[in-house]
């Protein structure tokens, strides 16, 4: 009986020490993918009121539980809570990251979470979903017509883009290297841009949708310099995507960047500028909802020098393969739309958790090991509890499937030069009119799941 109440003890403990916003029965004995396994669902089938009422409250933390509300507020045309989510998300972000130090809690909670599983540490967000924080943001603050609002976002974003790559470019060189020794040559948009060029590898690290955007939005501003550096550096992540190419020549062209416009003209044909009497429609994007991490399980035997033993559950998360939602093209004035890839979210996704994976199963044997040590403490040879604290482990022992769920799986971009006036984007069947003058420029947002879709555009002006 006292052994019994030993185990309950330590069984106890481990709850004291992971005593956190993250200690709940679902964090406990399921994972983040599994409980909001409906939430995924409803977004992926494009169902925005059903997602916003199985928004997570107090699953994941402060900042990606509210990544979660801010994109499906947004999907469901909810502003202003969109914006409100993010800023909550943002603020969140920002602590974590002044925390010089690691805090008597924190440390408590990565002890505790050792003992029991991941899911009840400190969640610390992936790059790619610090830019695309920022990048929401940006649309939140354009959607509200304040361009100051999104530029500052944009800067935000690049400067997470800037560190990521910082933080890769060993990695990147070293694939570069290998795609030299292959006979490849590198991309023009990476030489211009002074970027290592690793072909997909640089897509998994680095963000084009954000990086075009902010070109744009630069331009949209007059300021050419900066919209110049994000094209070229856009150009480096997606050189064959045609909006960024024709991006970055009219602004070298207008720049007057004689060296690199007769590169670029040389690799992509003339630039040109709107002419007279015309108007442009440029388009972004999104399709589908990211895959949701899952995880495997497998039970191993551990045994000491005497042959006295118990089995262990480990769990570790991964990407499932799986096939693509596929979306039909647009069709702007009757006409269909040509589109290229700017991000494939998936793939940044894959990416981060390959990068991590090596730390989390090393966790995992420290886990073991302690769930041993505390087996060997508390039941003491005896059988009944030592069945018990396989119980417990196998119920506990879960994968952290935490990221961002509800983000595109891929965001596109088109463009066409178009008469002035009324235009019509079909949209699943319903048309989505608005007008453009002549000699400037509309940026149309739309983010397509399932069959259903939010949609929005904005003047951006005269961008020749």
């Amino acid at each position: 009986m006292h052994k019994h109440i030993r185990l309950a003890f330590v069984i106890g403990s481990s709850f004291v020490l992971s005593a956190c916003a993250n200690l709940s029965a679902g964090n406990l004995f399921s994972h983040y993918s599994a409980q909001n396994n409906e939430l995924h669902q409803k977004v992926r089938s494009g169902d925005y009121q059903q997602a916003e009422t199985l928004l997570p409250e107090q699953v994941a933390g402060d900042i990606l539980d509210n990544f979660e509300k801010g994109r499906v507020y947004l999907l469901n045309q909810q502003y202003v809570e969109s914006k409100s989510a993010f800023d909550d998300s943002d603020r969140a972000v920002r602590i974590q990251q002044d925390q010089a130090t690691v805090s008597l809690s924190e440390s408590a909670m990565s002890v505790g979470a050792l003992a029991v599983n991941d899911n009840l540490k400190t969640y610390h967000p992936a790059d790619y979903e610090l830019g695309f924080l920022h990048l929401y943001l940006g649309l939140n603050y354009l959607k509200d017509n304040d361009l100051e609002g999104a530029l500052i976002e944009m800067r935000r974003a690049n400067q997470v883009q800037e560190q990521a790559r910082k933080d890769r470019e060993k990695e990147l060189e070293s694939a570069q290297n290998q795609m030299e020794q292959q006979g490849l040559t590198p991309n023009l948009g990476s030489i211009l841009s002074n970027y290592p060029d690793a072909g997909q590898k640089l897509q998994a690290v680095q963000n084009g949708y954000l990086l075009y955007l902010s070109a744009l939005l630069y331009e949209a501003d007059r300021d050419l310099n900066s919209a110049y550096v994000d094209y070229r550096r856009a150009l480096a992540v997606m050189p064959d995507n045609q909006q960024v190419i024709e991006g970055t020549k009219r602004v070298a062209k207008r720049l007057g960047m004689r060296e690199d416009l007769a590169k670029l003209e040389k690799r992509y044909g003339k630039a040109s500028y709107l002419t007279q009497g015309k108007s442009r429609v440029i388009v972004i994007d999104e399709r589908g909802v990211v895959e949701a991490m899952q995880g495997w399980k497998q039970a191993l035997p551990l045994y000491d020098s005497r042959g006295n033993g118990a089995w262990y559950s480990i769990s570790l998360p991964y990407y499932p393969e799986t096939r693509e939602q596929s979306f039909g093209a647009l069709s702007l004035n009757s006409q269909s739309l040509s589109a290229d890839m700017l991000s494939d979210v998936n793939l940044m996704a894959k990416q981060d958790l390959s990068e991590r994976m090596p730390n989390i199963i090393i966790r995992q044997g420290l886990r073991v090991w302690a769930k041993d040590r505390l087996r060997k403490e508390a039941a003491q040879g005896d059988d009944v509890g030592n069945l018990l604290f396989n119980v417990w482990n196998t119920l506990t022992e879960q994968p952290d499937t935490r990221s961002w769920l509800t983000l595109p799986s891929e965001i596109y971009s088109s463009s066409e030069v178009v008469k002035p006036g009324e235009q019509s984007i079909l949209l699943n069947g319903q048309p989505y009119t608005f007008n453009v003058e002549a000699g400037r420029t509309v940026l149309v947002w739309l983010s397509r799941q399932g069959n259903n879709a939010t949609i929005w555009h904005k003047q951006l002006g005269n961008i020749r």
